[in-house]
């Protein structure tokens, strides 16, 4: 997925596969979109994702170079020339962006992502329509109205008080541990679905939990992420681990954690040929409850 965010200034980044924001408006756009192929219309598609101080509209489009085969590579090539610069993955811009911008992307690709599946209206099965900003899609045949919705989700940094825990799952980065997390069940409190998912992934029993903060999440549709911190009882620690959820899961140290803390991004392999871990970037929310972990445990271990 490519996106055009028009946005005063440009900026080297972007989303879920390549994207980029750019400074161009309208007619600008249009005049790329023809040098490159594509039709003008597809402008009627952006989405309305944010407005900047002096009250200007920022729109989102996916410029949609496809697979990337051979002539799609040659064409993101063309476009960066263009552009005058290079296309990213989200994932790996997420290293680089300041919070608005995070911000602004991740709404983008949740909104562009969620018109580009819900083209058809579930009662009817006829084409729905975009309202201008891209807020809903309206079916004429049926008079549905359909808003885009985000799945909740609990991430939770278990703890026994001296230690926390983290896990991967095999889709991961090479060496990137993180926070437990789970989509929340029908029907479920917050508070059930955290005690659930630390009991299914890891096997512990929480004994206390606390709500932190929420984020919104695009990956891999639009989540709402809710982060919480919990702690298991003593003598309550033996993890075993789901295999069908997570690749592996352990118990780190206050000082390893703040050691990955201090990485930036992922790091190189060791002359053994490991990979120190790490941890997901600041604008994961996971990031901040491992941090806030770390400087809970820093002030405890400095009054004592």
């Amino acid at each position: 997925m490519m996106m055009y965010v028009e946005k005063p200034r440009v900026q080297e980044y972007f989303t879920f596969s390549i994207a980029w924001l750019l400074s161009f408006r309208a007619s600008e756009l249009e005049r790329i979109l023809s040098k490159f192929g594509q039709d003008t219309r597809k402008i009627e598609r952006s989405v309305l994702i944010g407005c900047s101080d002096r009250r200007e509209a920022w729109f989102a489009l996916d410029l949609s170079l496809g697979s990337l085969c051979s002539s799609d590579s040659l064409q993101k090539s063309e476009m960066e020339t263009e552009l005058q610069g290079s296309f990213i993955q989200l994932r790996k811009a997420l290293f680089q962006l300041n919070e608005k911008d995070t911000s602004l992307i991740f709404t983008a690709q949740a909104l562009l992502r969620w018109h580009e599946c819900h083209q058809f209206c579930g009662k009817s099965g006829q084409p729905t329509q975009k309202n201008v900003a891209g807020s809903k899609r309206i079916c004429p045949s049926s008079n549905m109205i359909y808003y885009p919705q985000m799945s909740p989700v609990v991430i939770t940094l278990v703890s026994d008080r001296t230690r926390c825990l983290l896990a991967r799952q095999s889709s991961f980065p090479k060496g990137m541990y993180s926070a437990l997390a789970g989509f929340c069940d029908v029907g479920e409190t917050l508070e059930e679905a955290v005690r659930r998912e630390v009991a299914e992934e890891v096997g512990l029993e929480v004994d206390s939990l606390q709500y932190s903060a929420s984020q919104h999440w695009p990956f891999p549709n639009s989540s709402l992420m809710m982060a919480c911190h919990a702690t298991v009882g003593p003598g309550q620690t033996e993890i075993h681990v789901n295999s069908q959820e997570l690749e592996t899961a352990g118990w780190f140290s206050l000082e390893e954690v703040a050691t990955a803390l201090k990485r930036k991004g992922p790091p190189s392999n060791e002359q053994d040929g490991t990979i120190p871990f790490w941890l997901p970037p600041k604008a994961a929310i996971a990031h901040r409850l491992i941090w806030e972990w770390v400087q809970k445990q820093s002030s405890s271990s400095n009054l004592a």
